[in-house]
């Protein structure tokens, strides 16, 4: 069974799945915020080279699985696999949107 995800987040994961960072950044607003791994990633120029750099460090897998919503975010529960320290592991995805794109994306444990 897929997990219907709305179309900005689903496009997101679609393209994080074959690394187009081209497309991720498509995804997002202009001045979007990506919060990841302690750092703060704000517009489409820091948002590319924050997933070129992620995309490139590891192979990895990601399953969403759960999706909730939470006042104004979206948050999807995914299971990550690959080659990184500590993997595999579930991470939530939290989503503010802003009509068909993202403005903002947070990623924690």
């Amino acid at each position: 069974m897929s997990l219907a995800l709305p179309l900005p987040i689903a496009r997101y994961f679609t393209a994080d799945k074959s690394k187009d960072a081209t497309a991720i950044v498509a995804a997002f607003i202009e001045d979007a915020i990506v919060r990841d791994e302690g750092q703060t990633y704000v517009g489409h120029a820091a948002i590319r080279q924050w997933k070129v750099t992620s995309s490139s460090k590891y192979t990895y897998t990601v399953a969403p699985f759960a999706l909730t919503i939470d006042q104004d975010a979206s948050i999807v529960t995914a299971h990550l696999a690959g080659d990184f320290p500590g993997s595999p592991v579930d991470l939530r995805y939290r989503f503010v949107l802003a009509g068909d794109r993202i403005a903002g994306l947070e990623i924690t444990l």
